[in-house]
Order: structure tokens, then C-alpha cells, then sequence
């Protein structure tokens, strides 16, 4: 009878544990936080590099989350990434709104950023943001870095020493 009774408390602990994880996972990966189809409009963003955005990022402004990444699509015209921006219709932003790709950190989730403009018109279902920034990648801040450092070393060595 003690037996069972142990089985019994290791299945019951063994089944919490894999319900957890579920949860976790679901939770890390923002599929348990969406949005109502109907209550929604669609902007999209061209931007020159998304780095490492994903489809269901988070969309927000002031630290609020508005909406999600839907859809990042490359246009073959401009050679750019259009991503889709499901937003809920509590928010509405002016035309002039910007949105910047940021990284939540130094090495955190990337998100897109709405920065509110000052236009008297609203974005509408299919509006086009015309102001956008793209992520900012660390491999090509480096590497500009370390050109420039090494650029400088070169131009110090062909200069002649100075005499007194």
C-alpha cells in the first residue's frame, strides 16, 4: 500500500511539472497574449533591417504593449522588410506616428517602438508609417568600431615625428 501511495504522488508531481512547463512555454512565447481580430487595424512599416524581430513581437508606446508584429515580408521593389502591425483599436495614433525597432536591454527581446507625432488625422486600417528607424545591430557597431580605431591607428603612423 505504500507503494502506491508514493507512485501515486510522483505521477501527480510528474504531471504538475509537464503543466508548468506548458505554461512556461506558451508564455515565452507570447502565444498565450493576443489580440481580438475584430478589435484591430493594420499598419505596416518599411524598414532597411529588422535584425532580429519576430512575428508576434510586441508593438509599444511608453512601455505599453498596443499590438503585435503580424507579418515581416521583404518588397521586392525597395528591397526593404514591410512588417505588418496588428493594433488594438483603443489606441489610436496620429498619421505622423514613428516607429523604431528597439531591443528591450542589451540582449533582450527586439519590439517595435511607436512614437506618437503631432498630426490632427489618425493612422488608419492599411496606413503606411512614413518615419521609421531600423534596428540597430551590434556585429555592424563593431565592426565600424574597430575600422575607425584601426583607420586612426594607420594615420597616426604616417605622420612624421614631431621635433622640439
Amino acid at each position: 500500500m505504500n507503494r502506491i501511495l508514493m507512485d501515486l504522488w510522483v505521477g501527480i508531481f510528474v504531471v504538475a511539472g509537464i503543466g508548468a512547463i506548458l505554461v512556461l512555454a506558451l508564455r515565452v512565447g507570447n502565444a498565450s497574449a493576443t489580440f481580438d481580430v475584430a478589435d484591430t487595424y493594420t499598419v505596416y512599416g518599411d524598414f532597411e533591417n529588422i535584425g532580429g524581430l519576430k512575428v508576434r513581437a510586441p508593438v509599444k508606446s511608453a512601455g505599453v504593449v498596443v499590438g503585435r508584429v503580424a507579418n515581416i515580408q521583404l518588397n521586392r521593389q525597395t528591397y526593404k522588410a514591410r512588417a505588418s502591425l496588428v493594433i488594438d483599436k483603443r489606441y489610436q495614433f496620429p498619421a505622423d506616428t514613428s516607429a523604431a525597432i528597439l531591443t528591450a536591454g542589451l540582449l533582450g527581446e527586439q519590439y517595435v517602438g511607436f512614437d506618437a507625432g503631432g498630426d490632427t488625422e489618425s493612422l488608419k486600417d492599411g496606413s503606411v508609417l512614413q518615419i521609421t528607424q531600423s534596428a540597430i545591430v551590434l556585429e555592424r557597431l563593431i565592426s565600424q568600431f574597430l575600422f575607425n580605431k584601426a583607420a586612426e591607428g594607420s594615420a597616426d603612423s604616417k605622420q612624421p615625428p614631431e621635433t622640439p
